[in-house]
Order: C-alpha cells, then structure tokens, then sequence
C-alpha cells in the first residue's frame, strides 16, 4: 500500500496517476478534499480509500502495518500568505509528524521541500546539504520548507530511506484550482484565449532585459518520474533539486505558449508590483549533478516540448491527467 499526500492537488494528483499507470491501485490518498475544483483531479483515479489529513496519523497508527512507502506532497503552498501560524501547523508540524511516524513504524518516505528555500539565491542553487542552514527565503512559505530541511538534517533517528524534493518551477495538467499561486504557463494560456496578449513583468534590473528574467521551468511529468525512480531505488537519502537544470527565459515561455496556440506572439510588459519588486528572483536554475549521480539518466522535457503538450493535450480542452 502506499500513500500519498496531497492527493487532490496538483503534483499528488498527477503523482496517483503515475502510479495507477505503472500497475499500482492499492493507495490511500489524504487530503482535505473540500475544494470542488480540487477534486476533480482525482476522479478516474483508481485507489482504495480517501482520508481526510486531520485523520490520517489514527489512520495509519491503525494501518501502519500494510503501509510500503509514504509520498507527503501535501502542504500549504501559498507564497502571499504571511500567516506563520498556518504554515508552522500545515508545513512544518504536519511534516515532523508524517516523519516520526515513518521512523516509528519503519517506513520509507518521500517529502515535498521546494526551490523557495533558495530565497534570492545568494548561496547559489547547490542541493548541498551543508547549505541548508545558509539560506534565506523570501516568504514564511519558503521559510517553513527550509525550516523543516534543517529539522529533517539535524534528526539522529531517520527513515529507512527518506528524500526532500526541492520542486523548481513546475508546470502542467492537473493545476486548475491553484487561481494566483499556477504556474505562468496557465496565466499565459488564460490571458491570451481572452485577450490575444499576453502581460509580463518588465525588468526593473539594468542587467537583465525586459522579459529576460530566467526561471528553471519543469513540467510535471517529469517531476512524478523523478519521484516513482526514486521510490523503486529505495536508497541514496538525502535533499534533493528537482528541476530541468536548464533555466529559461519568461520571453521563451510566452512564445511557446503562442505557438501551441498558433498565434503570433503578442507581448506587453508592465511594471512589477512594488510589494513584491525587491523580492523577485531574476534567475533560478537547479544544480541537478546530484540526481545524476545516483543514475537517473532520463531527459527532462524541453520548455517548447512541455508547453506544447500541456496546451494541446490538456489546456485546450480543459483536461485532466
């Protein structure tokens, strides 16, 4: 049996999927399964029980014994909240409670960090460990990640195997309900099918250029092969990046979007917003050496590639994978 978290959102979803597609169906997802648009990410999933994640430690303190492996992706991912409170609850308590479980009951367990942690990027995006306690992030989002990367590093007692993905920019199906927190691929597609244009933030740095700002954008496909690889290894724990390694500019992102739509590119450049201006990052790119190292050896979708799939294949008719 295994486990995932986070189920009726945006990776967890295509995450189930993944799994229903390489034969597993014994799975119990949890969530908080209240958000209609939300759940319409795992209808034609096929798995055995739903539990909601107030009731999910009785749960497994009751199923513990038939549990194989424990994905936790479910998290509060709101970079505009600043309420400490709910991310200290829902980020990193839930997370320390999902990890004492596993080392309780000797369970493997993958859990979802994020690029936030990297904040402006002043230490550079290494998934060193020696790093962790360097960082800065920008937003109590990114802080309750690195304070949980910090808590998972420092802890004698670990899980048989464990692994904290720090998720770059991750596009594609199944991010619908996400509103103001999707990806810039979705606003681009939204903005363009009303308006043939589309709006991006101008530079307000003399060595970048206006749309020239670079981000390390990976499509969610990827991500969920990326996690199944290293459920089967079952070895090699630690923090990793999950990115393409390759970053690329939002100029680039727009034009796919263009051309999946067949429409010449139509761009207009408006200012950043001031309350978020000294906080926006001009350039991520993971350091995927480390993934490399323990023999994954798959490509990761190029920009062009994946943007032209999740509009054609998805966007356009508004589906689901």
């Amino acid at each position: 049996m295994i486990i995932v978290t986070g189920s009726a959102g945006f990776i967890g979803s295509c995450l189930v999927n993944k799994l229903n597609n390489k034969g597993y169906k014994d799975i119990v997802i949890t969530d908080d399964f209240s958000n209609p648009q939300k759940n319409k990410n795992i209808e034609h999933k096929t798995f055995r029980e739903k539990v909601h994640r107030d009731k999910f430690f009785d749960w497994l303190n009751k199923n513990h014994k038939n549990v194989e492996f424990i994905f936790h992706i479910g998290a509060r991912t709101d970079t505009t909240e600043f309420d400490v409170e709910v991310f200290n609850k829902l980020n990193l308590n839930y997370t320390k409670s999902v990890w004492n479980s596993c080392v309780e009951y000797g369970l493997p367990l993958i859990y979802a960090s994020s690029a936030a942690t990297y904040g402006l990027g002043e230490q550079g995006y290494n998934d060193d460990h020696d790093l962790v306690e360097k960082l800065k992030p920008l937003n109590p989002y990114g802080e309750s990640k690195n304070e949980f990367d910090k808590w998972a590093l420092k802890q004698e007692d670990k899980p048989v195997f464990w692994a904290g993905m720090k998720f770059f920019n991750v596009y594609g199906p199944n991010e619908y309900h996400k509103t103001r927190m999707a990806s810039v691929i979705l606003h681009a597609f939204q903005q363009i099918k009303k308006t043939e244009k589309v709006k991006l933030f101008r530079s307000h740095r003399p060595d970048f250029e206006d749309g020239k700002q670079l981000r390390d954008f990976i499509y969610v496909k990827d991500v969920v092969d990326v996690l199944y690889f290293l459920m089967k290894r079952h070895k090699d724990s630690g923090i990793y990046n999950l990115g393409t390694g390759k970053a690329r500019t939002f100029l680039d992102l727009a034009n796919a979007t263009f051309k999946s739509m067949n429409l010449e590119p139509n761009i207009e450049f408006i200012d950043t917003p001031e309350d978020i201006r000294n906080k926006y990052q001009y350039f991520t790119e993971a350091k995927m050496e480390k993934l490399r190292s323990i023999d994954y050896s798959e490509p990761f979708y190029e920009l062009e590639e994946g943007i032209e799939e999740y509009v054609q294949g998805y966007l356009v008719r508004n589906g689901y994978y």
